[in-house]
């Protein structure tokens, strides 16, 4: 059987997406991590989750990336659309989807939680960022949808 028919379309995205989408996107989350560890250089740890949205906000502003916080995506149930108050952290360029955190550690809960978040958005790249660490390095993850 042909795996690309018996794949769902929600999992094929990486096919539909051409060359140039693909760098873009690249490029997108390339200057979201830049911007993460700007703020965190100045920031440091130990502040809430908000104050480091605000500020990556911020940072990826003034570098002409178009950023929308708390984007509201509702909730399909049994043939049901809901609004249960979901909402999307920072969505940069429509594209890329950046779960904050400033915890101890990132856990397999905060993977799956914005795995889910690409799945009801349909969105393909999602950039799970820790800032509650002295250095930031190794305290994000790329998650693809």
């Amino acid at each position: 059987m042909d795996e690309t028919r018996s794949t769902p379309r929600s999992q094929r995205k990486s096919e539909s997406l051409d060359a140039g989408e693909r760098d873009e996107i690249e490029r997108i989350a390339s200057a979201v991590i830049g911007a993460a560890i700007a703020v965190h250089r100045s920031r440091g740890p130990g502040l809430l989750e908000s104050v480091y949205e605000a500020c990556l906000t911020h940072e990826l502003t003034k570098s002409g990336l178009p950023v929308e916080r708390q984007v509201a995506v509702p909730v399909r149930y049994d043939g049901v659309e809901l609004e249960a108050g979901f909402r999307l952290e920072p969505l940069v360029k429509g594209c890329v989807v950046v779960e904050i955190k400033a915890v101890e550690k990132l856990s397999p809960v905060h993977r799956a939680q914005l795995i889910t978040y690409l799945r009801l958005a349909d969105k393909r790249l999602g950039l799970l960022i820790n800032f509650n660490s002295l250095v930031l390095k190794g305290n994000f993850e790329r998650i693809v949808n």
